[in-house]
């Protein structure tokens, strides 16, 4: 009787490991997308200062850290037509590598928008409206299930 629980619990443990997976990695997202903010909002990096202080946390084309060779493709690019925002990474997608998700915030934190991706999409690009009359400093995100959580900004 005792052994057939042992089985019976090593048999269930992998499928509920499976099945919470991907709730722990959305729940890391979007953890990561409230920090990213967070950490941009209220830097404590002082103006001018030599070292960013995110090193190897967040990327961005000044900061790419270990993945000095990987900015090209996977730092989201932006661009702005009146209000409309349109994020691009240049990134293949395959099932085993792609870009996960773009967010856009603004300077305050609020989420503008996010679009999730898949491994078998054509591209990871997304488009977000800004709010009326906005003017003022935005983030852009992308993260690549290998490479980490790039951050790119602008100001309209």
């Amino acid at each position: 009787m005792e052994r057939q629980s042992i089985q019976f619990s090593l048999r269930i443990i992998p499928k509920i490991t499976r099945r919470t997976y991907m709730t722990d990695r959305r729940d890391f997202l979007k953890g990561g997308i409230v920090a990213a903010s967070a950490l941009m909002v209220g830097s404590a990096n002082p103006a001018g200062a030599a070292t960013p202080t995110y090193t190897n946390i967040i990327y961005t084309a000044a900061n790419p850290g270990k993945w000095g060779k990987k900015v090209e493709s996977h730092l989201p690019s932006i661009t702005i037509e009146g209000s409309k925002v349109t994020l691009f990474t240049k990134h293949a997608l395959t099932v085993k590598h792609f870009i996960v998700r773009h967010t856009l915030v603004l300077e305050d934190g609020t989420v503008v928008g996010a679009k999730v991706f898949k491994g078998t999409d054509k591209e990871a690009r997304s488009s977000y409206e800004l709010p009326a009359g906005y003017k003022g400093k935005f983030y852009a995100t992308s993260f690549c299930n290998l490479h980490d959580f790039w951050l790119n900004e602008a100001t309209v």
